[in-house]
């Protein structure tokens, strides 16, 4: 009898999605090639690009709000997008031919074409990690860490803003190039190196500022700090003045993953999101778009929020132009196609099991009482989904989000998203690998995907069981 593991296409997966890693080839072209667009994924993506395309200053808000339950995958469309509308080349192929290749709606096609043609710069970031550690307490913590990726990205100091402004203040003149060549011709280590250490080379920084402006200032770092505000409407400005500066139709795109845990539980930060956005669609003129990430439930996330705080986080989600939810079925039909595809023998040999066991299937698998865990539908769906039910890809999600509710988990909430269910799928269909064709892998296998990130105390009733229980089946 033929094993389960012989009808199958296994490929390397890619579980945690690491922004930081974008700059990186090889990782970037795997992730790009393996990114799975769905029929529905297609007119999601649709959504977003469509909307790009409309340099009407008439739309007063261009940004995004994309949510979805742990492990749907929004970390993993973040980077695609971002990926995408730049139409960065990744080892001689561009980032466009590959989702040309994955798209068969020609209406979608084209719309991909023209927003890519379009000159653009995607700024992708996971805002936790870019976040100073204790500036989630300051009143302008959120701003702060937008001004930080734009300064380095415009290739200013982002660590320290005020040094950034100096730097670009000097951009502006044409005198930073200058200035960074007197500077090295002082300290051979070079501005990169000095701007860390200001104190050390203060005399320097003074010295190579007279010789390209001509004004001798004493200690002129410690003026640009001292008289350094930070307000959100000079960082808009800042940003359309950047646009301005690129070619005609430029667009400057901001990625934003897991926004909604860092606002959530914070009014101020809320309120500071939505400004941004808003000034951000003011000043720019619709080319520059904020797209960010959050939970769908973020009571999972962050523990009750009181009536006040839903309220006003509900009042931010509103006030961005586009919402995207992804959901249990996009993530099912990602699993379907990236790690249950089937040989042709394969899909012969289950396509014979289902008709010989089609009509077994509603008294095994139906549930009553109207319950939304659902069925095989027809031949095609069965073979999609083999070994595993259709019912337990929501199942599961719902699982670990009740779970979470509990605070079953180990650490952060991202540890909980970390454990995507792709990655949790695939070990359970590497587990089975050796069973015959015909069986099924049930539920219980999923526990070993998530175990590890169970609080102890949460599953000791399972550890007691599994080593004092003789009967397997009482131990699933």
């Amino acid at each position: 009898m033929k094993k389960y593991g012989e009808l199958i296409q296994f490929e390397p997966v890619t579980t945690i999605i690491k922004l930081k890693e974008s700059a990186e080839q090889h990782k970037a072209q795997q992730l790009v090639a393996s990114y799975v667009i769905s029929d529905k994924m297609s007119q999601k993506l649709a959504d977003i690009i469509i909307p790009q395309l409309q340099f009407d200053e008439s739309v007063d808000n261009k940004s995004l709000w994309v949510v979805g339950n742990y492990g749907s995958g929004k970390s993993h469309l973040l980077k695609m997008v971002a990926l995408l509308l730049e139409n960065k080349q990744i080892n001689d192929t561009s980032v466009l031919d590959t989702f040309l290749q994955k798209v068969n709606d020609e209406i979608i096609r084209a719309d991909l074409k023209k927003a890519t043609s379009i000159p653009s710069q995607s700024i992708l970031f996971n805002i936790d990690q870019k976040a100073d550690v204790i500036s989630k307490t300051e009143v302008d913590a959120l701003l702060s860490v937008f001004v930080k990726v734009f300064d380095e990205a415009c290739g200013y100091f982002g660590k320290q803003s005020y040094i950034a402004q100096f730097e670009r203040e000097l951009d502006k003149d044409n005198l930073f190039e200058k200035f960074k060549e007197n500077f090295a011709s002082l300290e051979p280590k070079g501005w990169e190196w000095g701007r860390q250490r200001t104190l050390r080379v203060s005399s320097f920084i003074d010295e190579a500022y007279k010789s390209v402006t001509g004004q001798e200032i004493k200690d002129i770092l410690e003026k640009y700090r001292a008289d350094y505000k930070l307000s959100i409407e000079d960082f808009a400005t800042n940003v359309a003045d950047y646009i301005d500066s690129k070619p005609k139709g430029f667009r400057l795109n901001f990625f934003v993953d897991e926004v909604g845990q860092y606002v959530a539980d914070n009014t101020k930060l809320m309120t500071n999101l939505q400004t941004v956005a808003e000034s951000l669609a003011t000043k720019c003129k619709g080319q520059a778009w904020i797209i960010v990430t959050a939970q769908e439930d973020m009571n999972s996330v962050i523990g009750d929020m009181d009536s006040k705080q839903s309220n006003d986080f509900s009042k931010i989600q509103a006030r961005f132009a586009n919402r995207m939810p992804l959901t249990s079925a996009d993530v099912a039909e990602v699993i379907q196609k990236r790690l249950l595809l089937k040989t042709d023998e394969g899909v012969e040999v289950l396509s014979d099991i289902y008709h010989k066991e089609s009509n077994n299937f509603k008294t095994l698998f139906d549930f009553s009482d109207g319950a939304v865990y659902k069925n095989f539908k027809d031949r095609e769906h069965f073979i999609h989904s083999y070994p595993f039910i259709p019912y337990q890809f929501v199942l599961f999600q719902s699982a670990i989000q009740t779970l979470s509710k509990h605070n079953a988990f180990e650490g952060e909430h991202s540890s909980v998203g970390e454990r995507s269910m792709l990655g949790v799928f695939r070990e359970v269909a590497i587990t089975i690998n050796n069973h015959e064709i015909g069986k099924l892998a049930t539920f219980d296998l999923m526990f070993e995907g998530i175990s590890i990130a169970i609080k102890s105390q949460i599953k000791r009733a399972i550890t007691i069981a599994d080593k004092n229980l003789d009967n397997k089946f009482a131990v699933k």
